[in-house]
């Protein structure tokens, strides 16, 4: 007891509790809220001024399971936990998904402490992890498909067309049905073949806003012609360190992937967005320096959502949703942003899919030599 009131001499309580990297609620028995640290503020978007002295439920969803928390925590004297509870509001966004932590404070009857944690940065994390193995496997299968398999093809074609000129004409639709899958087979590993590519990225500084807006251009001109676009870009960004022709393959997958996606809804929407967000660090690609992630670029889209189930396997090669579509659009993503050396993740739900990809900065002195 002595060294925590030595403790609580030296470091005021409130700077601790701001320092954590979980939101902080203090409520009493009645909800009503008696501080909040800085994290809350950010997870709510509103100043603890807003949010001292309301109800908890006014911040939460109608139904939420927190109050019926706090109600548990105080009945059984002790700390209550759940996971992966939807907070989203009109005021704090969709998507806002927390683990949450309710225990009764020991020194002040009657109070409640709660600890809401975003899932994301730890899901983000083992998410990377995941689209880096299926970026590196889908190169060793495009390697192992270019060199074991696109050459016997060419002499199955070649026999097929010999059989066309000889065969009856009651089997010449078989041997023409053989040409033609071996041909399809063939563009199959085409394809692949780009992912095989190991040859370094030159890299350059990049105004993504450029890269955002070409692919744009390309979208309302082609693919997307029906779909509203509306952009959210903050100007003051840096450049980016990378390829601009990756770069813009890399948003024009997401692109089309997103017109796809609302193209049966009543409302089309696609939001380009960038903004700054410091604090996101990441090992480079083939090296142990961790990089500094600060630039952000999202595709949001207004369409279904993407299933769960699927979430955690899109970056694979061959997963895909769509009927007619190859599942190789996404490994080409995760592979190119791996060899940038930043990291793509997907938040999706029933109103929608947003695709956040962070990049490095163009940073002279380093990437000016070939570093990567």
């Amino acid at each position: 007891m002595k060294f925590v009131e030595q403790l609580a001499a030296k470091f005021d309580p409130g700077d601790i509790l701001d320092s954590l990297p979980g939101a902080v609620i203090i409520v009493d028995r009645e909800n009503v809220i008696e501080y909040v640290n800085s994290t809350a503020e950010n997870i709510f978007r509103s100043s603890a001024t807003y949010m001292l002295g309301k109800l908890l439920p006014s911040l939460l969803p109608y139904g939420s399971p927190i109050p019926e928390l706090v109600d548990r925590a105080l009945s059984t004297h002790s700390p209550v936990n759940d996971y992966r509870i939807d907070i989203s509001s009109p005021r704090t966004g969709e998507g806002k998904i927390v683990d949450v932590h309710v225990a009764p404070m020991t020194q002040n009857s009657g109070k409640v402490l709660l600890s809401l944690r975003e899932r994301s940065m730890a899901e983000r994390i083992n998410r990377q992890l995941t689209h880096r193995g299926a970026a590196r496997s889908v190169t060793g299968l495009a390697a192992m498909l270019a060199h074991e398999i696109k050459n016997p093809l060419s002499g199955i074609r070649g026999a097929a067309q010999l059989l066309e000129t000889v065969v009856p004409d009651g089997d010449r639709e078989l041997a023409q049905l053989i040409r033609d899958e071996t041909d399809r087979i063939v563009k199959i590993v085409d394809r692949m073949e780009i992912f095989s590519d190991q040859t370094p990225i030159e890299r350059e500084p990049v105004n993504m806003h450029s890269v955002l807006g070409r692919v744009r251009q390309i979208a309302e001109n082609g693919f997307a012609q029906n779909v509203e676009f509306r952009e959210q870009y903050d100007p003051s960004l840096p450049h980016v360190s990378g390829s601009t022709d990756q770069l813009i393959q890399v948003f024009l997958n997401l692109v089309k992937n997103a017109s796809e996606a609302v193209s049966e809804q009543t409302k089309r929407r696609i939001t380009l967005t960038s903004a700054y967000r410091p604090g996101i660090r990441f090992a480079r690609s083939g090296s142990q320096e961790r990089a500094a992630l600060p630039l952000e670029f999202c595709v949001t889209d207004t369409g279904p959502g993407i299933s769960e189930e699927l979430q955690a396997h899109i970056f694979e090669p061959f997963v895909t949703s769509r009927i007619n579509g190859s599942g190789l659009g996404l490994a080409l993503v995760a592979k190119v942003i791996e060899q940038h050396g930043g990291i793509v993740e997907c938040d999706s739900h029933k109103k929608g899919t947003t695709f956040r990809i962070m990049l490095p900065a163009w940073l002279e002195e380093t990437d000016a030599e070939g570093g990567t």
